[in-house]
């Protein structure tokens, strides 16, 4: 069966990300497609162009699981105006895997989310849809860019906009990933 993994970089295992992350899931899941969500909280990545010894921070075992997928969506809370650097370094890190091992995420279906109190939106999503245009990734649109509002828990889950665009690029990235992999 065909797989989407979606990856928060929020260090809150149940903030507006996760939330957000999961719902995603949901409506992936709707349309027959299954979809696992993995959490980069608590984690201590290691950066990608520092392999010393190897890397042992239990994150090689998420990129196995990414290798495996038809899809992957990046969730990216901002603070302070960006996404959060442990996020970047793990996109770093499978990118780095994907070279190394047969460019696996080419062609693979996916695109960024993310989530904020107010700014840094724009510039956040752009840095992230860097990894997917660089790694030979599709990315399905949506009915607006794929960003959602919300500062304390749960809060984005009431941004209807944000929600609804949302929704419609888990549908594409379902419907897709279920067209290129007939």
């Amino acid at each position: 069966m065909n797989k989407v993994i979606l990856l928060s970089g929020s260090p809150n295992k149940n903030g507006n990300t996760m939330q957000i992350l999961n719902e995603c899931a949901g409506t992936i899941e709707k349309n027959g497609v299954e979809a696992e969500v993995l959490s980069l909280a608590g984690m201590e990545l290691k950066d990608s162009m520092n392999f010393q010894g190897g890397y042992n921070d239990g994150f090689d075992e998420m990129i196995e699981k990414i290798r495996g997928a038809q899809g992957f969506i990046a969730g990216g809370p901002v603070y302070w105006g960006t996404v959060r650097a442990e996020l970047m370094t793990a996109l770093q890190r499978i990118a780095m895997a994907s070279m190394q091992q047969g460019n696996f995420l080419s062609r693979m279906v996916g695109g960024p989310v993310v989530v904020a109190r107010r700014g840094g939106v724009t510039s956040s999503i752009q840095e992230m849809m860097m990894f997917y245009l660089s790694n030979d990734m599709i990315v399905p649109g949506s009915t607006y860019w794929n960003i959602v509002f919300g500062q304390k828990p749960g809060e984005a889950l009431k941004d209807t906009e944000g929600m609804e665009t949302i929704r419609r690029f888990a549908e594409n990235v379902a419907f897709v990933v279920k067209s290129v992999n007939k």
